[in-house]
């Protein structure tokens, strides 16, 4: 497969003039600021970062803060950001930070790639962005690119092509010794990616490289990147156990440390309203109200969660509580166990 020429020079003058650069972890070379941007935009947009971003900031302004804080304190901050296991391997990283690197992050990908939640392209990113090195990322907005400009259609489900088209990544890469074009290179992907070359009804006739894109010139630049293995969606049915006492407060138990929601504050769980009733003290099951259903929607699933409101009658469990609104609103919790809150305080 030949490379396109000048490919890295031309997405370098594009960054320069037409990237982004007004968003709050660009223009620095802090590796914490980047490391936790990256995390965070994982599975979620720009827009929706924003904020966490900022609240996370305000309370960690750095990785030692970070390291020092609580899981529940993490939790809480990255509540409705979901994909809490970023958070928890997050917390886990700047742990580990602190203890094998004095509290300063290591400067190569292949140091960085060994610490919790840091894969091969977040490591590839923040040792670009920082310390200049010449290394290739390939996430998701990369993989469009490249594949689309390359004409690459290896099936990207398969390791194997998945590695061939990190090869190829590298072998695009500005020459050694150009360190800030490293980091231009490696945000105008990113930018290109995320403006331009979209999954949906890309602007070909605005982006810098469409005279070298083998899709474009197919005609069809829509079916790149090739990936055939799909996950088929499923359905799951939860009874949920909303108890409120005579104050207000609510019935909250903490997670297990694995399965779904691992680790974070939730209203107690069931599979079936059987099973919820069944774990109720004897002879309050009669009080137990059903309030409307609803359903949320995770990536490869659709939860429909049912229910279920007890008034003044505190539940069994261990590890359960009563929690004050003032105190689960800081909590770390499942985004449909915060809309139910929410909806019964408005």
């Amino acid at each position: 497969m030949s490379l396109p020429p000048d490919f890295a020079a031309q997405i370098v003058r594009w960054q320069r003039s037409h990237g982004r650069s007004e968003l709050p972890w660009q223009n620095t070379r802090d590796p914490y600021r980047v490391w936790l941007s990256e995390v965070m935009l994982q599975q979620t947009q720009v827009t929706t970062v924003l904020g966490y971003f900022a609240r996370f900031l305000d309370r960690f302004p750095d990785v030692a803060a970070l390291a020092a804080g609580t899981e529940d304190e993490v939790f809480g901050l990255w509540s409705g950001l979901g994909y809490y296991s970023r958070a928890r391997n997050m917390h886990r990283c700047a742990q580990e930070v602190v203890a094998r690197f004095g509290g300063a992050f290591p400067h190569t990908a292949a140091e960085l790639v060994t610490l919790p939640g840091i894969g091969r392209s977040t490591a590839a990113a923040i040792a670009a962005f920082c310390f200049g090195e010449r290394v290739a990322i390939l996430d998701g907005n990369v993989k469009r690119v490249l594949t689309r400009v390359l004409g690459f259609d290896g099936d990207m489900s398969s390791s194997a092509q998945e590695r061939a088209l990190w090869d190829l990544a590298t072998q695009l890469l500005p020459p050694d010794g150009q360190r800030e074009a490293v980091a231009h290179y490696t945000q105008g992907l990113m930018d290109l990616g995320a403006t331009v070359c979209l999954p949906r009804k890309p602007s070909c006739m605005i982006c810098p490289v469409n005279a070298s894109c083998v899709g474009l010139r197919q005609g069809t630049p829509e079916r790149y990147p090739v990936k055939t293995r799909k996950l088929k969606r499923s359905a799951q049915s939860l009874w949920v156990l909303l108890a409120r006492d005579a104050q207000g407060r609510v019935w909250l138990e903490k997670r297990p440390a694995k399965g779904i929601w691992a680790g974070l504050h939730c209203l107690p769980v069931f599979d079936s309203r059987d099973d919820l009733l069944a774990a109720l003290p004897s002879g309050v099951a009669h009080g137990a109200q059903d309030l409307p259903p609803f359903v949320h929607v995770l990536t490869h699933k659709d939860l429909h969660m049912h229910p279920v409101l007890l008034q003044g009658v505190q539940p069994q469990g261990e590890g359960a509580r009563w929690v004050e609104a003032q105190e689960w609103g800081r909590l770390g919790l499942p985004a449909p166990m915060r809309k139910l809150l929410e909806a019964g305080e408005a």
